[in-house]
């Protein structure tokens, strides 16, 4: 799928008013780092990943696994704007026995490559899925997105060390970087910074990228392979509750879902009201 700059922001603007309303309805949480990492989603699934919704199982795909499982609304929502399976299914979110789970299902709607949610395993998750396809001579790209606060996970920086070693350089990190975790701020709570130089010192590519700016996320991620035989770590600098002026950089609403005032307003800010 190509599309433009202007239509890509717009999918983007009506991804997080489908995410809000999906929280609102549903009455479920982490709304912030849903927003945060739509971006991301939206210039990965539009713009890089050599996928076809019609095929989600086709063995040659690329992969992309949202480690970041709690922020499933956005995963979603992208899926089904991109074709895997009707925009309906998303009226389903979060119900008993529906194929679109709070988090990721190891058995849920086409394109959910994992089960995930657990912080800290979606990387080693990637890499052996990228290992795999080397095995079996498939050159698939595989995307990891995480989220800043996972980055404190020792399973992270082990699969950090791994991936240099073997050249997996097929994989891509994309870390959400929006300064915010569950208890609050990411570098207070743990020392991250600088978190680009401490990839390149596990023996990554790594680059910083506005991870807002959809520019310069597809430039980043279509660079993968670079032909350096290493994997790449994008830091992507985003904000908590990216779209919704209320909403930004407050942790608040990684716990609270937006009552029908608030889902309207929301609406009114991303021009869909």
């Amino acid at each position: 799928m190509t599309a433009n700059l202007a239509e890509l922001e717009t999918l983007a603007r009506n991804i997080r008013g489908k995410v809000v309303e999906l929280s609102h309805k549903a009455g479920t949480p982490h709304l912030g780092s849903a927003l945060s990492c739509v971006d991301i989603l939206v210039a990965a699934y539009s713009g890089v990943l050599a996928i076809d919704p019609k095929h989600p199982d086709d063995p040659n795909r690329d992969r992309l696994i949202l480690s970041k499982g709690h922020a499933a609304t956005a995963l979603f929502a992208t899926l089904a704007h991109r074709g895997f399976f009707p925009m309906a299914l998303l009226d389903t979110f979060a119900e008993s026995g529906s194929r679109l789970p709070e988090q990721p299902s190891p058995h849920g709607a086409p394109g959910v490559e994992w089960a995930t949610g657990s912080l800290g395993h979606g990387l080693s998750v990637g890499l052996g899925v990228a290992l795999a396809g080397r095995i079996q001579s498939r050159s698939y790209r595989v995307v990891v997105v995480m989220s800043d606060g996972e980055c404190e996970e020792g399973t992270v920086w082990e699969a950090a060390l791994f991936a240099p070693i073997h050249k997996l350089d097929n994989v891509t990190v994309i870390i959400d970087y929006n300064k915010w975790q569950a208890t609050g701020r990411s570098n207070e709570i743990m020392n991250l910074s600088p978190l680009r130089q401490k990839w390149e010192a596990f023996g990554w590519n790594a680059c910083e990228v506005d991870g807002h700016d959809l520019n310069a996320l597809l430039t980043a991620m279509k660079q993968v392979p670079d032909g350096s035989g290493k994997p790449v770590a994008i830091i992507a600098h985003t904000v908590k509750g990216k779209g919704v002026s209320f909403m930004q950089d407050d942790n608040n609403w990684h716990y609270r879902s937006p009552n029908a005032e608030e889902l309207q307003k929301a609406r009114q800010e991303l021009g869909l009201a």
